[in-house]
C-alpha cells in the first residue's frame, strides 16, 4: 500500500498522527484476535460435545427402537425457536433461549405407558441437535470476525506502520537536507558578501 505524502511539516504531522493511532490500536486488536481465537475454540468444542451427547442419548434409547414404530410421527413438532443475541469478545452471536413444541393430545389410557417418556426423549434429542447447530453458527461468526481482525493486525503491523515510519523518515531526511542546503547557501552568500565588502574596502 503506497502512502501518499508531501515533503512538508503538515504532511509530517499528519503521518505522525496516523502512525500513533495505529500503534495505539495494535495491542487492542491483538488482544481481540486472541480472545476471538479462544472463543471460536470454545464454541466448536461445545458444539462437538453436544453432538457427542446426542449420539450417546441415541445409543441410550436404542432399546426403544422397536417401540418407535408404535409412536405417532406427528405427535410432537417444533413450532418456534427463541434465539437471543449475546456479545462474545465484542461480536454479536446467537444463543438458544427456548424451543417451542406443539404436542397433540393423545389418550393416555389408550396409548402405551411409555408415550409420555417418548415425548420427553424427543424434546431432549431435538434440544441437543438444535443447540449444537446454534454453537456451530456461533463459532462460524466468531471465526469470520477473527479472520477479519487477523487481517487488520497484519495490515497495521506489516504494511501500514512500517509504511508510515518509512514515509516519516523520508520527509525528515528531505527536510534536514533542505535545511543543510539552505545553511550552506546562506554561508556562501554571507562569505561572498564579506568578500565583496573587503574588495570594496581595498579599492577605497
Amino acid at each position: 500500500m503506497a502512502i501518499k505524502f508531501q515533503y512538508n511539516k503538515t504532511s509530517l504531522n499528519n503521518l505522525g498522527k496516523q502512525l500513533k493511532m495505529r500503534q495505539g490500536a495494535l495491542p487492542t486488536l491483538k488482544n481481540k484476535e486472541s480472545a476471538l481465537r479462544l472463543e471460536v475454540r470454545k464454541a466448536k468444542d461445545y458444539s462437538e460435545k453436544l453432538i457427542e451427547d446426542l449420539d450417546a442419548a441415541l445409543k441410550r434409547y436404542d432399546y426403544l427402537a422397536a417401540l418407535w414404530n408404535e409412536f405417532e410421527p406427528g405427535l410432537i413438532s417444533i413450532t418456534d425457536v427463541d434465539l437471543a443475541t449475546v456479545k462474545v469478545a465484542g461480536v454479536r452471536t446467537p444463543e438458544l433461549r427456548e424451543i417451542h413444541y406443539e404436542i397433540h393430545e393423545f389418550n393416555a389410557f389408550a396409548k402405551p405407558a411409555w408415550y409420555a417418556d417418548g415425548v420427553a426423549i424427543l424434546k431432549e434429542l431435538s434440544r441437543l441437535g438444535i443447540e449444537s447447530e446454534v454453537y456451530m453458527e456461533k463459532s462460524r461468526i466468531l471465526d469470520f470476525q477473527r479472520k477479519k481482525t487477523t487481517q487488520k493486525v497484519n495490515l497495521y503491523e506489516k504494511v501500514q506502520i512500517p509504511g508510515y515510519q518509512e514515509a516519516i523518515r523520508k520527509i525528515k531526511r528531505y527536510m534536514e537536507d533542505e535545511e543543510n542546503l539552505s545553511k550552506a547557501a546562506s554561508k556562501i552568500v554571507k562569505s561572498r558578501h564579506q568578500q565583496e565588502e573587503e574588495e570594496q574596502d581595498n579599492d577605497q
